[in-house]
C-alpha cells in the first residue's frame, strides 16, 4: 500500500472519520462502514489530509491549472490541498462556490481565484454524483473546464447506469480523470491487517460489495 494511503487510513481511523458498524446511507443502502470528512476538525488533521490528497493527485500524473472546492465540504478540503501543494513548491489558485447568491459585498457565487484553464475539483466521496455535475456546470459557466475530480474514498459501488462504479460513470460522462486517495479494496486490506478493527468487518464489507459493488 502506498504510504499516502496508509497515512490517510490511519488518520481517518484515529479521527473517527472512518467507522465500522451499520449505517443507513442516503441511497437507503445499509453499509457496514461509513466515511465522514467532517470529522477532520483540527489543523494537524487537515494538514495531513491535504498531503494525502496531494500525493494521490501526484501519483495520478494529471496536469491542471487550479483547484476547486464545491460547497460545502469541498471548501476546507481544497484549501488543505492547495496549502499542501504550496508547501511542496507549487502554488495553485484555489476557487470555491457558494450555494446561495450573495447580493451585497463582492456578490455572486464564486469565491477565491477566478476560474480558468483546466480545473481539478476536490471532494470527500461520490454518491449520486450531484456535486460533480454541479461543478461541471459551474466551472464551464465561468469559462474553464473540469478535467479531474479527486475524492478521499472511492466506495467502488455501482452507479445508476450500469455495472461500473459511480465514479467511473461520471468520469466517462464528463471526460474527467477520476482520482481517489483510497478505494474499498484499500479499506479491506487495511482492516484485515489491523488488530484495532473487529475481524467481522471484512466479511461484512465483502457481503455488501457482493450486493452493491461495481463489476467490470
Amino acid at each position: 500500500m502506498a504510504p499516502y494511503k496508509h497515512s490517510f487510513l490511519e488518520l481517518a481511523l484515529n479521527a473517527d472519520a472512518l467507522r465500522f458498524g451499520e449505517f443507513t446511507l442516503k441511497s437507503g443502502r445499509v453499509s457496514p462502514y461509513f466515511f465522514n470528512a467532517s470529522a477532520f476538525s483540527t489543523g494537524r488533521q487537515l494538514k495531513v489530509l491535504g498531503e494525502c490528497y496531494r500525493d494521490a493527485i501526484a501519483a495520478a500524473g494529471v496536469t491542471f491549472d487550479g483547484l476547486f472546492g464545491p460547497a460545502y465540504k469541498g471548501i476546507p478540503l481544497a484549501t488543505s490541498v492547495g496549502v499542501a501543494f504550496a508547501e511542496a513548491g507549487t502554488d495553485y489558485p484555489v476557487s470555491f462556490n457558494r450555494k446561495e447568491v450573495k447580493d451585497h459585498g463582492e456578490g455572486g457565487t464564486l469565491l477565491g481565484a477566478p476560474l480558468s484553464g483546466r480545473v481539478l475539483a476536490i471532494d470527500d466521496v461520490v454518491t449520486a454524483g450531484t456535486a460533480v455535475r454541479e461543478s461541471v456546470e459551474f466551472i464551464q459557466a465561468h469559462g474553464a473546464s473540469l478535467t479531474a475530480f479527486c475524492v478521499a474514498v472511492d466506495r467502488q459501488e455501482r452507479g445508476q447506469e450500469g455495472e461500473g462504479s459511480a465514479l467511473a460513470e461520471l468520469a466517462r460522462a464528463f471526460e474527467l480523470t477520476p482520482i481517489s486517495i483510497v478505494t474499498l479494496d484499500d479499506i479491506l486490506a487495511f482492516a484485515a491487517g489491523d488488530a484495532r478493527i473487529d475481524p467481522s468487518v471484512a466479511p461484512a464489507i465483502e457481503a455488501y460489495r457482493a450486493e452493491y459493488g461495481a463489476r467490470g
